[in-house]
């Protein structure tokens, strides 16, 4: 989907400083032998704190993979990486599961919303497990930023796949995670409903400091970011800061068939 949307203002005075996430030497192989691939070839990567980072490249350049591993929802063949100072590489599946609720938001194409639970159920969802307390006002400015305020209590079968996105967003806005990580966040979702949820990312990011890590294919949702990582191969060859739509469209026509500046 492209976003037809004015173009958005970074920086601002929220952000922490350092690294939410960091990656070191990271591979991930599929396969053995002569049917061996590189999804991931030895990759070196920081995701700072309080800014929003996005990861594109051509079809199988590893983007999905990049973050999957960053977020601790796939394995490594080898390398580290952390969360903050929490090396998430080698943890026990009983850590790693807690780790992620705790502190990592997730928005995915595929919503993963529980179909017996309401809108608002499935926003709370990850506190209500974790038994933590819920702050209303940010969730009512959430829920109110996603158009959500009239669906509340119907379930994921009443809603459209726009709307189930909008929910998707909302959980994993609401309880205020280090990092966010979207595949795709706005694929589904119409031209208006896609700028009004890119804008409150770039707002969360901005003014609350949140850290935000987005795989995209969509020039206009790249610029919406403080950086872009362009991976091509498995490997990292290019990092553009303060992207606009038009410099990450002409970077994105310059990729030839192996992925690399022409």
């Amino acid at each position: 989907m492209t976003t037809a949307v004015t173009t958005p203002q970074h920086g601002g005075t929220g952000g922490r400083t350092g690294s939410a996430a960091r990656a070191r030497q990271l591979v991930k192989t599929y396969g053995e032998g002569e049917t061996r691939v590189a999804a991931l070839d030895h990759v070196d990567v920081d995701i700072a704190s309080g800014k929003f980072t996005a990861i594109m490249g051509p079809s199988g350049s590893g983007k999905s993979t990049l973050m999957h591993c960053l977020a601790g929802l796939d394995t490594v063949t080898s390398g580290q990486i952390f969360l903050d100072e929490t090396e998430i590489t080698g943890l026990k599946d009983k850590k790693l599961t807690k780790l992620r609720r705790d502190r990592i938001g997730f928005i995915f194409q595929a919503y993963n919303l529980l179909p017996t639970l309401n809108a608002l159920e499935n926003i709370t969802l990850p506190m209500d497990i974790a038994g933590r307390k819920i702050d209303q006002d940010w969730l009512d400015q959430v829920v109110s930023t996603v158009g959500l305020a009239e669906r509340l209590k119907h379930r994921p079968a009443q809603l459209s796949g726009g709307q189930q996105q909008r929910v998707a967003v909302a959980r994993a806005l609401a309880a205020r995670p280090e990092i966010i990580f979207g595949d795709e966040p706005t694929g589904n979702l119409d031209s208006r409903a896609g700028a009004e949820v890119l804008g409150f990312l770039r707002t969360s990011v901005t003014e609350l400091g949140q850290t935000i890590v987005m795989v995209t294919h969509d020039p206009v949702a790249a610029g919406y970011a403080d950086r872009v990582i362009f991976l091509a191969d498995g490997r990292i060859v290019d990092d553009m800061a303060d992207p606009t739509a038009d410099r990450v469209l002409d970077r994105m026509r310059n990729f030839d068939a192996r992925g690399r500046t022409s």
